[in-house]
């Protein structure tokens, strides 16, 4: 027999083994990337076991209850399982409940019980990711990437209206190059993935895969710049990144590779770089604000946050409330001149006939920006999706489909919500129909809920009658009947008040979590409350050092998250109130005067 081969009983001793690791794993309560590589592999050891005996494997190599006992041929059950009696009703009402349990698609978890549950149950049943075998990567499935795509429309049209150019860089990175500028690349240098080897060959010098493209491009703008007529050099481009990160990798917010823009711009003037950077740096918070509805809080790093090798970078903030916990969402830096002067990227000035180096600047956003959303609008029932970037905006549903329906009748509905999807589709909604008759309108109500498409048309045969529809708000849950004349205009409508309240919601939890503190006691409460913090601060970066390590506790800030201290975030733009003269710096062992008011919290 197949399953008594040397082969089949090494498979099964390797699964055991496996299924064994497996279980160890999870009880250690190890990070969830190296539970699912385990889980990854004896799943693929099963397949090769059913492969070569056409046989299923329970557990580890466990086949049935009925395959423990040895001496067992030909998987014939004993007389005593032939005798084993039929389960009662109430046995088998508690099977049917287990089967529910484990193929239900709905949400398990409770973003406020369990975040990190709630967070991979919610991006994986509502279809936004899919996992991968190469821990750290992640599969973007088209209801993601189609709201990066709805992202890189917008600022893609913005910065062509600056005169920024796409171009593309090659993804490797030769060592010489990386080491050309040390001190930007330290801050990278642990996460930089390196080729080594081509085939079985070592390669004579190994090359990285671009963790940022700045020793990438600026060789070619050291040959492509000779005269001011050069400038300014502005070129952008769409690519991936990888930075192999060891931290616990969380999808769309940490992953070891993920989809990027970068710009790389050149200018003769100083002036004409600090004003770039500011209008990139409103770019971001538009896509924050007026595509994702998610408030955020601008402003400039601290020297200890800064980007390595600039001279200043400028941030957009937002905030999780659900985690109490801040998230950076997309920076623009002043790189000033000292990437130029490392790779010789100079101008002949036609003022003084000398040789001059230009200004730079450097600016990006990632598909971090899809997480930050689903975690931020999110709910219990899954996704809530702000209708500018919803792939599906408007969801027709058909209901009141009975036994006593005739057939025309059901057809002339089916028809009906083809029709209205149609109508609106003509205005600019990108809307659907899901006339499947395979599925019930429950069902169907759950489905589009999780997947958080903003407004649900429940169409019936009532409703045709009557020539009007109910509209059923993803938000808020409301529903709304409406006549059917001028559909489009209500919708639209409907909508934009949709996209308004997220964002409205979302302030209302940034400004009830954004405070002021003078105290040390007060600040380090306020951080355990969630709260992010305005303090008056010195600007040192050893006394920044001191207030994360100071403010550490032990509470749980999420579950699987250290109980971090508090992170230097900005300087905000705009100050709480004017600092008073002689405010020290909020840390009790410092005594230097504060320079302004600093945005501290707990961070992702």
């Amino acid at each position: 027999m197949a399953t008594s081969t040397p082969e089949a009983l090494q498979l099964k001793s390797n699964i055991d083994s496996q299924g064994e690791k497996v279980r160890q794993l999870k009880t250690a309560g190890a990070p969830k990337s190296e539970v699912d590589d385990a889980v990854n592999k004896l799943l693929g050891l099963k397949a090769d076991y059913k492969t070569l005996t056409g046989e299923d494997l329970a557990g580890g190599a466990r086949k049935d209850k009925k395959d423990k006992k040895k001496g067992k041929e030909n998987n014939q059950p004993s007389k005593k399982q032939e005798q084993k009696p039929k389960p009662k009703p109430k046995e088998t009402e508690d099977l049917n409940r287990e089967v529910k349990k484990v193929t239900r698609l709905g949400l398990e978890a409770r973003k406020e019980e369990n975040l990190s549950d709630w967070y991979t149950q919610v991006i994986t049943k509502s279809e936004m990711i899919e996992y991968y075998d190469v821990s750290g990567c992640y599969i973007l499935r088209p209801w993601a990437y189609s709201i990066w795509e709805v992202i890189k429309d917008f600022f893609d049209t913005e910065i062509k209206k600056l005169g920024v150019e796409n171009s593309y860089f090659p993804m490797f990175v030769s060592h010489a190059a990386l080491e050309k500028e040390k001190t930007h690349i330290e801050d990278f240098a642990p996460e930089v993935a390196w080729v080594t080897k081509s085939g079985k060959s070592e390669l004579a010098e190994p090359i990285a895969i671009r963790p940022t493209s700045e020793t990438v491009m600026y060789p070619s703008y050291a040959k492509w710049i000779k005269s001011h007529r050069d400038l300014p050099l502005k070129l952008n481009q769409w690519c991936n990144v990888v930075r192999w990160e060891f931290k616990h990798p969380q999808p769309f917010l940490r992953t070891r590779e993920f989809l990027w823009q970068e710009g790389h711009t050149a200018f003769e003037t100083e002036q004409e770089a600090h004003e770039e950077v500011y209008t990139i740096l409103e770019l971001y918070a538009r896509i924050y604000e007026e595509l994702l509805a998610i408030p955020v809080v601008r402003g400039r790093k601290t020297e200890k946050e800064k980007f390595a090798g600039g001279d200043f970078t400028t941030t957009v903030e937002a905030y999780i409330s659900a985690s109490g916990r801040a998230i950076q969402g997309g920076t623009s830096h002043h790189l000033g001149q000292n990437f130029s002067k490392m790779f010789e990227i100079v101008f002949e000035d036609p003022k003084t006939q000398k040789k001059s180096y230009v200004f730079q600047n450097s600016w990006g956003l990632t598909t971090r920006t899809i997480g930050v959303m689903c975690m931020v609008h999110g709910d219990n029932m899954g996704l809530v999706l702000p209708p500018r970037v919803a792939c599906v905006q408007v969801i027709f549903v058909p209901c009141g489909i009975t036994a006593n329906l005739t057939e025309a009748d059901n057809d002339l509905l089916m028809k009906k919500c083809d029709e209205m999807r149609d109508v609106l589709k003509a205005a600019g909604i990108r809307a659907r129909s899901d006339t499947r008759d395979n599925y019930s309108p429950g069902w169907k109500f759950n489905h589009w809920e999780l997947k958080g498409v903003p407004l649900r048309v429940e169409l019936g045969p009532r409703d045709l009658k009557q020539n009007q529809f109910v509209a059923v708000r993803r938000d808020t849950g409301e529903k709304l009947t409406m006549k059917n004349e001028g559909c489009s205009e209500k919708i639209k409508e409907l909508l934009d008040k949709i996209q308004t309240n997220l964002f409205e919601k979302a302030k209302g939890d940034l400004d009830t979590y954004l405070t002021v503190s003078h105290e040390w006691e007060d600040f380090c409460n306020q951080l355990d409350n969630k709260k992010l913090i305005q303090a008056p601060f010195c600007g040192e970066i050893p006394c920044e050092d001191n207030i994360k390590k100071d403010s550490a506790r032990d509470v749980v800030v999420e579950e699987g998250a250290p109980a971090m201290g508090a992170k230097g975030l900005c300087i905000p733009f705009k100050q709480p109130k004017e600092l008073q003269s002689g405010a020290k710096c909020i840390h009790p062992q410092c005594s230097k005067s504060a320079k302004y008011y600093t945005l501290f919290g707990r961070s992702y």
